[in-house]
């Protein structure tokens, strides 16, 4: 099998540690691997495959020479914005893992179960762009009910883990606990999110826009529609809860007029569909929550009822390990899509 020189930059971060774990995981065809990261973090090892590697500092020259086939970006998107074109300029195709590129038209925006066409996109610019983690999930339960039935517009409310916001976020929750068992929570620190996480919901993630909505918001307004290649709506409201991992969604959908709904059906295709798990068993307990998706790459579906007043209305509930499913495994699903295209 024909081996692959991939570099990681942001080795040392949250989404960099997953990616790593993804890679061994499936076996990727790695030949040489770079980690890279801040110069703070460079000398830095990190285990991979029973092998130790120096983490290097990501610098505008680090890619020459390096025959570097893959660059995964998880860094943050001013990091990409300055760096990817180096990657890209050495002969590397550019994974990024932030939100810098993604509404860039001539950049294709990727989640290989619902438009792995839009990969042979990548040569216009050399790069790939992994779409917001809530959309990830999202459209991949989105995808086969569109082309089920025609959707016409979507209404979500997140319910989104600390991890989201990277180590920090999690360390955070985690102290905050403690300082609450230890009756101090009211001399806790809040440093990650703009309020005390623990034993709180913050509906609020990402920086306020002018329409009311805030940015993480609208990555899935905007997101959506360029994967899935629709013009339909959607809105979204986007909270922070004291969970570690894995997003929950509760996601209502509006069919075209004329459709009714068959809850059969919408089962039927959505346990078929790749990646995509059907957890639906109400009355014996059984639905998806971050505890089901935690640490595994599928997304997991269930609760799912037609509305009682409009039969062209559905309600569903979607959880999925925004670390993996949300970032990491999705880009390296991308890779492997791409190898295949290449090949």
């Amino acid at each position: 099998m024909k081996q692959y020189n991939v570099a990681v930059v942001g080795a040392s971060g949250a989404v960099g540690e997953e990616l790593f774990r993804v890679l061994e995981e499936q076996k990727f065809p790695i030949g040489d691997l770079l980690p890279l990261a801040s110069a703070n973090s460079a000398g830095n090892m990190i285990e991979f495959s029973g092998n130790e590697y120096r983490i290097e500092e990501l610098t505008e020259t680090v890619f020459e020479g390096r025959n570097i086939d893959i660059a995964f970006f998880s860094a943050g998107g001013s990091i990409s914005a300055k760096y990817a074109k180096y990657a890209v300029e050495s002969g590397a195709v550019v994974i990024d893992n932030t939100s810098h590129f993604r509404m860039m038209d001539n950049v294709p925006l990727v989640v290989p179960e619902v438009n792995p066409e839009d990969i042979e996109l990548w040569e216009d610019t050399g790069i790939i762009a992994n779409p917001n983690c809530s959309t990830i999930q999202m459209v991949q339960l989105l995808k086969p009910l569109h082309d089920l039935y025609g959707i016409k517009r979507v209404d979500v409310s997140t319910y989104q883990a600390t991890s989201g916001a990277g180590k920090a976020g999690m360390e955070e929750l985690v102290r905050q606990m403690q300082d609450f068992f230890a009756f101090r929570l009211d001399e806790t620190k809040v440093e990650a999110f703009a309020h005390q996480i623990a034993l709180n919901v913050i509906p609020h993630i990402d920086t306020p826009q002018d329409n009311g909505y805030t940015k993480e918001e609208m990555k899935m307004v905007l997101e959506t529609n360029k994967i899935m290649h629709s013009d339909f709506a959607v809105s979204a409201t986007c909270v922070r809860v004291p969970v570690l991992r894995s997003h929950s969604e509760s996601i209502t959908i509006r069919f075209n007029e004329g459709v009714d709904i068959s809850v059969e059906k919408v089962r039927e295709v959505l346990k078929e569909f790749e990646n995509v798990v059907l957890i639906d068993d109400l009355a014996n307990n059984q639905y998806p929550m971050p505890m089901t998706a935690t640490d595994t790459d599928e997304t997991y579906v269930g609760r799912i009822r037609k509305d009682i007043f409009e039969p062209n209305v559905l309600h569903i509930w979607g959880v999925a390990d925004q670390v993996r499913v949300g970032a990491a495994t999705n880009s390296v699903r991308i890779a492997q899509k791409w190898i295949e295209l290449e090949d």
